[in-house]
C-alpha cells in the first residue's frame, strides 16, 4: 500500500520522501514515479538508529508536512515462536511510536503538519494465529488516539489519522479466511481520500466498517470459536 500511496502522493504534486529496509525496492520505485522522489534506507526494528535516520531525512527535505508510517511484519505463528513475536512488537510497537514520535515532535515545533499510521482491523480483538500482530495493531491505534488527544490540548492544527485495512492483496495478506481483499492501488486511493477529508479514522476499504460493527459487538463466546 505505502507504494501505491506514494504513486498517488507524487500524481497529485506532492514531493515524496520514502523510507523502507530494502534499497533495490526503493530504487525500483525511484525509477517508476517521475515527479520529485527522495529515497532513504531505512530499518524500524532499530528504533534508536531509526529516529535519528529519520529525524536526518526530515531535516533535509524540508517543509514536511505529512507522514505517513505504514510500515509494519506480521507472520502466522500458531507455535507462539518467541522470535516472530519479538520481531513483532520491536517493528509494529517500539518502532511505529519511536517515527511517530519524531514526527509528532517536528509538526508541532513546526505548527501543523498531518500523520497517517497504517494499523488494521486486526486492531479491533485478539487474534490466535498471531496474537502479537493483532496486539501491536491496537497498540498503534491507541497510541494514535493518545497523541490525537495531546495535540488537540495544545489547540494546534495537526492531524492524526489512524487507517484500518481490512485484506489487502499484499505479501502481508496471510491465512486462512480471507475475504474482500482489495486490490492495494484501491486501498491507496482511499487512503489518500482520507487525507484530503483530514479524516480521523478510517476502514479500508469502506465496507469493512461493517465487519468493524460486528467485531465489536460479537461476545466473547462467540468470537472465541471463530
Amino acid at each position: 500500500m505505502g507504494r501505491e500511496l506514494a504513486r498517488i502522493l507524487s500524481q497529485n504534486g506532492y514531493a515524496v520522501g520514502v523510507m523502507a529496509r530494502r534499497k533495490h525496492l526503493l530504487e525500483e520505485l525511484r525509477k517508476e514515479i517521475r515527479g520529485e522522489i527522495f529515497i532513504r534506507e531505512i530499518d524500524i526494528a532499530d528504533a534508536e538508529a531509526a529516529m535519528g535516520i529519520f529525524s536526518e531525512f526530515i531535516n533535509e527535505l524540508g517543509e514536511t508536512d505529512l507522514v505517513v508510517i505504514s510500515a509494519g511484519t506480521g507472520e502466522i505463528n500458531n507455535d507462539l515462536n518467541w522470535q516472530v513475536e519479538n520481531e513483532t512488537i520491536r517493528t509494529n510497537v517500539i518502532g511505529f511510536s519511536a517515527l511517530a514520535n519524531v514526527a509528532v515532535h517536528h509538526f508541532i515545533e513546526k505548527g501543523s503538519g498531518h500523520l497517517v499510521g497504517i494499523s488494521s482491523m486486526a486492531a479491533l480483538r485478539g487474534g490466535r494465529e498471531s496474537p502479537a500482530y493483532n496486539a501491536s495493531k491496537a497498540f498503534a491505534s491507541n497510541h494514535m488516539e493518545g497523541l490525537r488527544q495531546k495535540i488537540r490540548n495544545l489547540q494546534l492544527p495537526i492531524i492524526v489519522t489512524d487507517v484500518k485495512p481490512g485484506f489487502v492483496k499484499t505479501a502481508m495478506a496471510k491465512g486462512e479466511g480471507i475475504f474482500w481483499a482489495s486490490p492495494a492501488d484501491k486501498a491507496a486511493k482511499q487512503i489518500y481520500d482520507a487525507i484530503k477529508r483530514k479524516a480521523s479514522n478510517v476502514y479500508i476499504t469502506r465496507k469493512w466498517r461493517l465487519i468493524a460493527w460486528m467485531l465489536k459487538a460479537m461476545p466473547d463466546r462467540i468470537y472465541d470459536k471463530l
